[in-house]
């Protein structure tokens, strides 16, 4: 179950953290007006100092620099705000009708972004998204989607060779950290696998888990290499807990959209169809579940909440602090919705 009150190296951690990839314009182009609020909305509803999570890959910085004209806008100073920022991606010059990362899901870019992992790459990632800040530095800095990394590797050479690249990446880091640049230092993957082998070799602070442990996918082996990280001392953040917001009611599973008609498909839709049901058989809402459900995986001490609207900052926060009456969840569990080995985090 998570605590309340957990800390990241000395940072005080709340139950949510704020998201930023709707200030990258994920899915759709805000405002600058309705970014703004978000951000000021996060700052009447925090308890204590707000956290923001971001990273050169949303919107190819747009999320990190719309943060910072945010900050500065409300007069924010440096010492008030905590920001994540997960390093790996860096903004280039856009040569494409739309970027060339996660096609179809940025909307309204004017860049374009890379990966840059390496020791010298991770170092420019963190100049440049300083930069972005505008005088904001952030204290916690990870290595972003080293999962994808890895994956373009085409033989095994290739890929001890890019996990190289890693671990160079995370001298720079600890580099950062000894000179007292950053506080703390983490991993941020899809591919739970990615965080498990890099912290076999790295001395982590935290992890963030995306799309991996949530209300639809809990495996087993996940849930004990998460208690390990627990025994640690290593804290967990789970992000991505709605599946790029499809068990909320949304078209795009995972950052890709879903076709209803796709026979690959019609399983996740079924699964939530039944999900949604029962929701309204209890009266919950099927936000309410998976965030309570994700918060309670062992090691967690956070989720990393976005939104595009100003008025959910609240509800999100909201949702972390509500209770699940025992006998959702255990229906959840006999209609196969959820594994019944999950109930012990849930119940008692």
């Amino acid at each position: 179950m998570f605590v309340e009150k957990e800390e990241i190296s000395g940072l005080r951690i709340p139950p949510v953290i704020f998201g930023t990839s709707g200030l990258g314009n994920l899915y759709v182009a805000l405002d600058d007006s309705v970014k703004c609020e978000i951000v000021k909305q996060c700052f009447v509803h925090a308890k204590g100092k707000a956290v923001f999570d971001s990273a050169g890959k949303y919107g190819a910085g747009l999320a990190l620099e719309s943060l910072g004209n945010c900050l500065r806008e409300l007069g924010v100073k440096p010492d008030e705000v905590v920001i994540s920022n997960k390093l790996g991606w860096l903004r280039t010059e856009l040569k494409t009708p739309e970027p060339t990362f996660e096609p179809g899901v940025w909307k309204d870019l004017k860049y374009d972004a890379v990966q840059r992992i390496s020791y010298d790459g991770i170092l420019e990632c963190f100049e440049q998204g300083n930069e972005l800040l505008g005088g904001y530095i952030p204290q916690l800095v990870s290595v972003h989607d080293p999962d994808e990394y890895l994956a373009t590797a085409k033989t095994k050479e290739e890929e001890e060779k890019l996990y190289q690249d890693i671990l160079d990446a995370y001298r720079a880091l600890a580099d950062l950290k000894a000179q007292g640049k950053v506080v703390a230092i983490g991993v941020g993957a899809k591919d739970w696998k990615a965080v498990e082998k890099i912290s076999k070799d790295v001395q982590l602070d935290w992890v963030m888990i995306a799309n991996s442990m949530t209300i639809r996918e809990h495996p087993q082996d996940l849930l004990d290499f998460m208690q390990s990280l627990h025994d640690k001392g290593v804290q967990i953040i789970n992000s991505a807990v709605f599946h790029g917001g499809f068990l909320i009611g949304g078209d795009h599973y995972d950052y890709k959209l879903l076709d209803p008609n796709n026979e690959e498909h019609k399983a996740i839709f079924k699964w939530r169809e039944d999900f949604v049901a029962l929701c309204q058989e209890f009266g919950i809402k099927p936000a309410e579940a998976s965030v309570q459900f994700a918060l309670h995986a062992p090691g967690v001490v956070s989720l990393a909440l976005s939104t595009t609207n100003p008025k959910r900052v609240q509800e999100n926060i909201d949702m972390a602090h509500m209770q699940i009456p025992e006998a959702f969840w255990k229906a959840m569990a006999d209609k196969n919705l959820i594994s019944a080995s999950y109930l012990p985090y849930l119940v008692g």
